[in-house]
């Protein structure tokens, strides 16, 4: 049923997404009647499955547990849990999606907590960022093992020996509190990647590393004053481009480059964050998704689901 904007961006998200890969199959879980208002001639790739009662967002994780089992995400991940689909993409609550996961799919044998991962833009490409906001308080033990998994979708998207660095205060080896220190003593020996030490927040969008490891709590305050300085550039320079005819002239100028620069910047291209950890592949969407935002998030649980990110991250475990 969607995020902050309910669920049409979802449904036609979904659309979206079956344009680029028809041979899929969706299954869209929520109110029957609003999903036929959006699309009332229903493709032959979707499925509908009626659900009531769905998790607010304000709901806690706890509460929508025990009082939301036939909510539309309860069911949704239900369907992974029973072999009846390969993925559950969310645009809800986050917290109440990470519950339903664990309790229904389990967390992989080898992972004590599973964690969120998203790719964010960097100055020639992607670094994987994790954990987002599942663990507030971790062991250098917890960061090890996201460790693992990062570094295993980086090599599912193509990074042979994938550079994994610790979020830090500094990146000077001393630096840090005892959790990094311990940490950083762990990943030394973490096979298969090359470990860059510590890492600050602004550093990690020059593109020296692939994959950077923190805390939730760190990670989550990270991401969201990232998408808050990106939001604000955007429009600042937007409102620069149209003050006077000057602005709008250079613009007109500019349009190809400015093209190009948004695409490779725009928020909505790397939305999807996926859940590493549990036994299936579950990805949330942003919240306030567009339809091309949530199309990118499906595209994310695809290409999981074919190059078996589940089996890579379980040998990435047996390895490490």
């Amino acid at each position: 049923m969607g995020g902050d904007a309910g669920p049409r961006p979802c449904v036609f998200g979904a659309l979206d997404f079956l344009a680029l890969n028809p041979s899929a199959q969706l299954t869209l879980v929520g109110d029957e009647r609003q999903i036929n208002s959006l699309i009332p001639s229903v493709p032959p790739q979707i499925t509908i499955l009626s659900a009531s009662n769905p998790v607010e967002m304000g709901d806690r994780p706890s509460q929508a547990l025990r009082q939301k089992r036939q909510s539309s995400m309860a069911l949704a991940v239900e369907l992974v849990a029973d072999g009846k689909a390969h993925a559950c993409v969310s645009a809800g609550n986050t917290g109440a999606l990470m519950a339903f996961g664990l309790h229904l799919l389990g967390a992989m044998p080898g992972i004590e907590r599973p964690a969120i991962c998203k790719a964010v833009p960097t100055k020639n490409g992607v670094c994987w960022l994790l954990d987002l906001g599942a663990n507030l308080d971790c062991s250098a033990e917890n960061l090890y093992q996201f460790a693992l998994m990062g570094a295993a979708l980086a090599r599912l998207n193509g990074v042979a020996i994938p550079r994994v660095a610790l979020l830090n205060v500094g990146s000077e080896a001393h630096k840090g509190r005892e959790l990094q220190q311990d940490a950083a003593r762990l990943l030394a020996h973490l096979p298969g990647v090359t470990f860059c030490g510590f890492v600050e927040a602004g550093t990690l969008y020059r593109g020296v590393v692939d994959v950077v490891v923190c805390d939730g709590f760190s990670g989550n305050v990270l991401l969201k004053a990232s998408e808050g300085a990106a939001e604000l550039l955007q429009t600042s320079l937007r409102e620069a481009l149209q003050s006077n005819f000057l602005g709008r002239l250079a613009a007109i100028l500019a349009r190809h480059a400015l093209s190009g620069w948004s695409r490779h910047y725009n928020p909505a291209r790397l939305n999807g964050a996926s859940f590493l950890g549990l036994q299936g592949v579950v990805v949330k969407s942003h919240g306030a998704t567009s339809a091309a935002a949530f199309c990118a998030a499906l595209q994310v649980a695809y290409e999981q689901v074919v190059n078996r990110i589940v089996d890579s991250i379980s040998a990435a475990i047996a390895s490490g």
